[in-house]
């Protein structure tokens, strides 16, 4: 068995910031990843994605974007570059190939059980993503065999796709991007939509993700909102990075032709059922992006930025038919493709320590795991807003590897 301080499970870039700040620390480590270093950017996104974060985000512990195009927003394989860049810039001991099967506590430490060997250590940073695996609704099983299901996972370009109609389940970032790709491809595309966040890209001359960062809203802590469980489960924004900076929301794909039906809610005989509360789903998608307009607004004059700016605006209500169909007859050839955009699910099966929720959920306190000596990273509003973005990960790192260095000491600080 070999031995080592701290074992970082992931070489994406939250396992790499984490490893960087270690080293800081003179923490000896090793970076355990299943596959190569970017291995879910390589292997699980479509072709045509780019970030929904302008380039300029794009930062990690010591290293940052470094090109001529700073409000333009990368392409994956741009993505993979940045991160292997940042690999090599940081010298991270990274074993690729590795996969863990599990995770044991062992006196005042872990063993780590991987198809390379054991090893052992005092400190496990899981830092694998929360991403791990396409989340499908149980009720996939029963979709007639005539209709084709494909995860986003699997999903590349419309080209794999039947020529006939496809609903895609889920209205965030990655289903509203779909959806306008598949559509223009020249198919008949009907969006399920659930609860979802809307977004313009550009607002008063400048991207929202500016506005966000610079107003605070990004930095907001854990430990500061009302409902934290409620605030990690919010979905990705309805925002797609293009050089053209193009806002695309329901109503533009509505205005393309989509067809908006309610958050897929059963299937019966072949029959899809959707939810009748597609107007309100929608009308409270429109007020919270009204609040937070409104907040940004309070926080540009208060900046005194407001004579440097457009003026504030405000855009039209998400445009509802008066009766959204509550069903499809799955067995008419209406609908040949279900992309299930609804999201992902972490997997962690190979955690054979008492830390998970009864939804399969690590249990942290800001990424401090209830075990001694194991920290989480990279996942949805873990200690701030922007945890789960490229650029977010960074401070929480730092934090996190801040409590380990004090846990080795016998000191951990509170944080």
């Amino acid at each position: 068995m070999r031995t080592v301080t701290a074992v970082v499970i992931g070489a994406g870039h939250a396992g790499l910031a984490m490893s960087r700040c270690l080293a800081e620390r003179s923490i000896d480590h090793v970076v355990l990843e299943r596959g190569e270093v970017a291995h879910s950017w390589k292997t699980e996104r479509w072709d045509s994605l780019r970030l929904l974060t302008p380039n300029w985000q794009s930062r990690l512990p010591g290293f940052g974007y470094a090109g001529d195009e700073p409000d333009d927003f990368m392409t994956v394989r741009e993505v993979v570059e940045f991160i292997e860049g940042y690999a090599n810039f940081v010298s991270a001991p990274v074993e690729t190939g590795t996969t863990v099967e599990a995770v044991r506590a062992n006196g005042d430490g872990y063993v780590i059980e991987t198809d390379q060997g054991t090893w052992g250590c005092r400190a496990v940073v899981v830092a694998s993503g929360g991403f791990s695996a396409a989340h499908v609704p149980a009720v996939a099983a029963a979709v007639p065999a005539s209709v084709e299901q494909i995860t986003t996972v699997r999903y590349h370009a419309p080209a794999q796709l039947s020529e006939g109609g496809v609903l895609v389940v889920g209205a965030s970032a990655t289903g509203i991007q779909l959806a306008d790709e598949i559509h223009r491809s020249g198919r008949q595309v009907t969006v399920a939509v659930g609860e979802h966040v809307r977004l313009p890209r550009v607002y008063r001359g400048h991207d929202i993700q500016w506005w966000m960062d610079r107003a605070g809203v990004l930095d907001e802590r854990y430990d500061e909102v009302d409902d934290i469980v409620r605030a990690r489960r919010v979905p990705s924004p309805q925002l797609v990075g293009s050089p053209e900076r193009i806002t695309l929301d329901l109503n533009a794909l509505t205005g393309i032709g989509v067809n908006l039906v309610g958050r897929f809610a059963g299937l019966s005989d072949g029959m899809a059922q959707f939810s009748g509360s597609l107007r309100n789903v929608c009308a409270l998608a429109d007020l919270k992006q009204t609040r937070l307009l409104d907040r940004i607004d309070e926080w540009a004059t208060d900046a005194g930025l407001d004579p440097d700016v457009p003026a504030a605006e405000r855009f039209p209500s998400t445009t509802v038919e008066d009766a959204p169909p509550l069903g499809i007859d799955l067995t008419s050839g209406e609908i040949e493709t279900i992309v299930w955009a609804t999201g992902f699910r972490p997997d962690y099966s190979w955690l054979d320590v008492p830390v998970l929720d009864h939804k399969g959920q690590v249990r942290h306190d800001g990424g401090i795991v209830a075990a001694p000596g194991m920290y989480l990273l990279g996942t949805t509003f873990l200690r701030r807003r922007k945890s789960s973005f490229i650029h977010g990960v960074g401070d929480d790192a730092s934090d996190l590897s801040d409590h380990l260095a004090g846990y080795l000491a016998g000191s951990a600080p509170p944080l």
